[in-house]
């Protein structure tokens, strides 16, 4: 894809108060690419979305940490059940709106950056009816 075809999202840092961020596990395994999808497809949906870089929270990046604290609702999606990406928002003392877990969902975390598009569709389509309800 040519660069004047790129799909430019919204900017972090200057539009969070008007975002739900996403924070998502981007593991080494199954459920982490899982949560790297479900991120980017919210991110996509047109709904006031957009993903943002746990990385960078977890290094303690001023500005990261603000945009989590600004969001308009702080998104977590966690791969597994050591649910890195909230533990890393907890030793910073920011508290998400919303909370999801993939392998609470029954999906297995597996040794493998494959995954099932239908398991991300049907927790996409969750997390985009949980949102309204916020």
């Amino acid at each position: 894809m040519a660069k004047e075809e790129w799909t430019i999202l919204p900017h972090c840092a200057k539009e969070s108060k008007e975002l739900y961020i996403v924070l998502t596990c981007d593991g080494a395994s199954s459920v982490g690419q899982v949560g790297n999808e479900i991120a980017k497809k919210l991110t996509l949906s047109n709904t006031g979305a957009r993903m943002c870089c746990l990385a960078a929270v977890a290094a303690n990046s001023p500005t990261h940490i603000k945009i989590a604290k600004d969001a308009k609702k702080l998104v977590v999606i966690n791969g597994r059940v050591l649910k890195c990406a909230s533990n890393i928002l907890e030793q910073r003392g920011i508290k998400p709106d919303y909370v999801l877990t993939i392998s609470e969902l029954g999906i297995p975390k597996a040794p493998t950056l494959d995954f099932n598009d239908e398991d991300v569709e049907k927790i996409v389509l969750k997390v985009l009816e949980d949102l309204k309800k916020l």
